[in-house]
């Protein structure tokens, strides 16, 4: 079995039932997670910020790291791969608010919208979610059954 480690503002794309999809230290970072279910695609993106405007030459370089650039490319690599979108479900993880207690910069909540609208836009909407408090997540997903792991210090559940 392959492990196909995501980094911040990195995605992977996998067809290979071999294969695993993860992704470490979700804290106001968003990971969305699309599968198609009858062929057994799997993508996953490692979202760090909301909006690519505030940084334009970052977003060159790492298109993935904001939602408005990363989101629509990891989309448009899955249809390349055969996704189709009806048979396409979406999973939310991360969110959190850390190191901002008083929700001075909302991050976590501001990556969330910002995942949502995007896939809005693509006529597609989350079927779960693991999002906000306060906690860090690592997300695995297996391309075999779509299967989505997430872990949180010695805590794991499935999503």
């Amino acid at each position: 079995m392959a492990t196909l480690t995501v980094g911040i503002g990195e995605w992977a794309v996998s067809r290979d039932p071999e294969d695993e999809i993860k992704t470490y230290a979700l804290g106001s970072c968003i990971a969305v997670v699309i599968v198609d279910v009858k062929l057994f695609v799997v993508g996953l993106i490692h979202i760090a910020l909301p909006d690519s405007t505030i940084d334009a030459e970052r977003a060159a370089k790492t298109p993935g790291y904001f939602a408005d650039t990363g989101l629509p490319l990891m989309i448009e690599e899955m249809k390349r791969h055969g996704a189709v979108r009806q048979n396409v479900r979406v999973k939310l993880v991360g969110g959190a608010s850390v190191m901002d207690d008083k929700g001075i910069f909302d991050i976590g909540k501001r990556n969330l919208l910002a995942a949502k609208r995007i896939l809005w836009k693509s006529s597609l909407g989350a079927v779960a979610e693991d999002t906000g408090g306060d906690i860090s997540r690592t997300v695995t997903v297996r391309v075999a059954d779509g299967t989505t792991l997430i872990s949180s210090g010695q805590k794991r559940w499935e999503l």
